[in-house]
C-alpha cells in the first residue's frame, strides 16, 4: 500500500492536472502541487483546511457538486463533472473534476481519489458555440416566417399589390391608414370580402416602426378546428398524435413583428379567450406544454362579419370585441366609389398584360363606359378577375369584354343576358380545352394557352365541374 501511494504521488505531482485524495472525514491524505496553478492556492492550504475546496465551487454549483461527490463514494468508475470555481484572485474558471472511491485491501473505505483539470478554454468556446447554435435557431425561425409571408404573397391574387383611387372614401381610408401606422395600436380592418382589407394591412405595417420585420398572416378561416390552437400558439413534441417534434405558432414567430388575422370572426370561442390573453398580457403556452411564453406582435385583425351582431348574439367575445377595436377601419366597396374603376381597371390589365405574356393592350371608351356602369357587388376581386378573362379572350390591340358577361352597357336597349364570373370562366376554359383537345399540358396544352399551371387548371376544373365527355 505505501509502495503504491509512492508511485501515485510521484506521477500526480508532475501532473498539470490537480489531483488529490480525500479521507472519508473530509480531510486530505495528499493534493498535487498542480492545484496552486489552478486554483490560485498552493496544497499546503487544503491540507490545512479541508474546507478550502468546497469553497472554491461557484455558489450556483454548489448542489451539483456535492451530489457529485455523494455519488463518487459509492461508484465504481469515475464520475465525470464540470463546474466553476472562484480562484484566489476572483476570476471564475471551468473545471472537469473526475472521481473514483479509494478501497483498502480489505474492502474498507479510504475515500476518495479526484483530479481536476482547467478546461475554461474548451468550456468558454462550447458556451459560445451554444450561443451562437441559439441565434442561428432564432434566425432560422424569422426566416422561416418570412418565407411563409413572401410566400404566401406571391401565391396570392396578383394585381393587388396598391390601393388604388382617388375617390373621397379612398382618400380617407389612407388618411386612417397613416394616422395609426406609425404606433403600436391595435387595428380592427372592417369591410366586404374582396375589397382589399389585407392591402390595408400591408400598408399599416409598411408604414409602422415594424416594417423591417415580416408580416406574418393567419386566415382564422381556413384553420382546421383541431389544428387552430396550434398554427396560432404552437406545440410542444408529443403533445398530440403526429407531433414528432416542436413547433412554433405564429404568434411566436411574430415576436417583435406584425401579425395580420385575417377573418378572425371565425375563430371558436375557445380560441377567443387564448386571442385575449395574448393581447392582455403578450403570454401564451404552447399545446402540450406548461412554459408560459411572451411575445411582443402587434395585433392588426380584418372581418367581413358584423361582430357587434355575433357580440349580441353570443358568438363572438364582448371582450375580445373592445379588446379588438381600439382603432377600427373601415374598407369601402368598390360600388362605393366607382369613379376609382378606371384606374383599377387600368392598372389590372397592365399586370394581366405582363402576366401573361402579351402585347400591352388600349382600353376603349366604350368598355370602360361598361366597367363604370356595372353595379359592382362591393368586390376589387370580381373588376380583376373580369379584366383577366378579358385580357385572356381579347386577341387585337384593343381589350374586349368576355362574351355575354355580366355588364349593362350605357345606351343599348338592356342588359344582355347576366352571367356569373363562375359561367364566363367555365366557358371560356371548355373552348380553349376544346380548342387543345382537352390536353392539359405541354407547350399546346390547355394549361399553356391560358396562361395556367397545370395543377391550378385541375383546380379550377374541380370547382367548375368540367369534365370531358365520356365520347
Amino acid at each position: 500500500m505505501a509502495e503504491a501511494e509512492t508511485r501515485y504521488r510521484t506521477v500526480a505531482d508532475f501532473t498539470h492536472d490537480w489531483e488529490f485524495w480525500r479521507r472519508p472525514d473530509g480531510t486530505f491524505e495528499y493534493v498535487s502541487p498542480a492545484c496552486e496553478q489552478v486554483s490560485g492556492h498552493v496544497a499546503r492550504e487544503f491540507l490545512e483546511d479541508p474546507t478550502l475546496l468546497d469553497g472554491l465551487v461557484h455558489e450556483d454549483d454548489v448542489p451539483t457538486w456535492r451530489t457529485a461527490l455523494e455519488s463518487a463514494s459509492g461508484s465504481t468508475s469515475a464520475v465525470p463533472l464540470e463546474f466553476r470555481i472562484r480562484r484566489r484572485d476572483g476570476e471564475v474558471r471551468w473545471v472537469r473534476f473526475a472521481s473514483n472511491p479509494v478501497r483498502l485491501p480489505d474492502g474498507s473505505a479510504a475515500g476518495v481519489r479526484g483530479s481536476i483539470a482547467d478546461v475554461t478554454s474548451r468550456k468558454l468556446g462550447e458556451l459560445a458555440l451554444e450561443r451562437a447554435y441559439q441565434e442561428i435557431a432564432a434566425l432560422k425561425d424569422r426566416l422561416e416566417a418570412e418565407n411563409t409571408y413572401y410566400r404566401e404573397k406571391i401565391q396570392s391574387v396578383e394585381g393587388s399589390g396598391e390601393l388604388l383611387g382617388q375617390s373621397d372614401p379612398m382618400k380617407y381610408l389612407h388618411f386612417r391608414i397613416r394616422q395609426v401606422a406609425p404606433s403600436d395600436t391595435t387595428v380592427l380592418i372592417l369591410g366586404e370580402t374582396g375589397t382589399g382589407k389585407e392591402l390595408v394591412a400591408e400598408a399599416i405595417h409598411s408604414l409602422g416602426p415594424r416594417k423591417d420585420r415580416p408580416l406574418v398572416k393567419v386566415n382564422c378561416a381556413a384553420l382546421p378546428p383541431s389544428l387552430a390552437e396550434s398554427e396560432l400558439f404552437g406545440h410542444e413534441k408529443g403533445a398530440f398524435t403526429g407531433s414528432t417534434a416542436q413547433r412554433k405558432g405564429r404568434f411566436e414567430l411574430a415576436d417583435g413583428a406584425t401579425l395580420f388575422l385575417d377573418e378572425v370572426g371565425e375563430l371558436p370561442p375557445e380560441l377567443q379567450a387564448k386571442l385575449l390573453r395574448v393581447l392582455q398580457d403578450g403570454t401564451f403556452e404552447r399545446v402540450g406544454g406548461h412554459r408560459t411564453i411572451k411575445a411582443d406582435v402587434r395585433v392588426i385583425a380584418a372581418t367581413n362579419r358584423n361582430l357587434v351582431q355575433d357580440v349580441k348574439a353570443g358568438r363572438f367575445r364582448e371582450d375580445l370585441w373592445y379588446r379588438l377595436n381600439v382603432f377600427p377601419i373601415s374598407v369601402p366597396p368598390l360600388r362605393q366609389r366607382k369613379e376609382d374603376v378606371p384606374t383599377l381597371a387600368l392598372a389590372f390589365v397592365e399586370r394581366a398584360c405582363q402576366r401573361l405574356a402579351k402585347p400591352a393592350l388600349e382600353v376603349p371608351r366604350s368598355v370602360m363606359e361598361a366597367l363604370q356602369a356595372r353595379e359592382w357587388p362591393g368586390k376589387v376581386r370580381e373588376l380583376q378577375n373580369l379584366i383577366e378573362q378579358a385580357v385572356l379572350v381579347s386577341d387585337g390591340p384593343t381589350l374586349r369584354l368576355p362574351e355575354q358577361a355580366p355588364f349593362e352597357v350605357p345606351g343599348s336597349p338592356g342588359p344582355t343576358t347576366a352571367r356569373s364570373l363562375e359561367e364566363v370562366e367555365r366557358r371560356h376554359i371548355i373552348e380553349v380545352l376544346e380548342s387543345a383537345g382537352w390536353k392539359l399540358e405541354g407547350a399546346d396544352g390547355a394549361a399553356a394557352l391560358l396562361g395556367l399551371k397545370p395543377s391550378t387548371l385541375r383546380s379550377r376544373m374541380q370547382k367548375l365541374d368540367i369534365r370531358r365527355p365520356s365520347s
